[in-house]
């Protein structure tokens, strides 16, 4: 599979890596997700040139997960801002974050603390059953072909 095709694969993986799949542009969702939205300030967060960013971010805007909104008429400034698919991208945004925070953190512990604003409560995100809400463990779940899957040997 060549990486310029991903994006063609009967496999929904490797459809949202075509998008999200590489370091800087999980490091542009991250912030984003942290209410950051003007170009220089993505820049001076994650320190990427301004080509290799630019790049990331009009990529983002043609899959549609960030749209450009003007901020800024004379000269002409966009903040980039999450759309409802860029929305959908929190709960993986948020197991990344758990992931790093349970194996990465360190001595020092967690970077960051998410509070829920409904109850006021910090907590940890978890995968839940969409039907009994039970929590999901991977010995508990079985995958098995959808409508969009292969029919040939080659079946994800």
């Amino acid at each position: 599979m060549k990486w310029s095709e991903i994006d063609a694969e009967p496999c929904s993986v490797a459809r949202a890596a075509s998008v999200i799949g590489d370091r800087w542009t999980l490091l542009i969702l991250r912030d984003c997700f942290l209410r950051v939205r003007r170009f220089e300030a993505f820049q001076a967060r994650i320190g990427l040139t301004r080509p290799l960013l630019a790049a990331r971010l009009r990529k983002l805007v043609e899959a549609g997960v960030l749209m450009k909104v003007v901020y800024q008429s004379r000269p002409t400034r966009y903040e980039y801002r999450l759309t409802e698919r860029g929305l959908a991208l929190h709960p993986v945004i948020m197991a990344l974050v758990h992931w790093g925070d349970e194996h990465m953190a360190g001595d020092a512990g967690r970077p960051i603390l998410h509070r829920h604003t409904a109850c006021g409560h910090l907590f940890d995100p978890v995968s839940v059953c969409s039907v009994c809400a039970e929590p999901l463990r991977p010995e508990a779940v079985r995958v098995e072909p959808g409508p969009g899957a292969r029919n040939d040997a080659g079946a994800p």
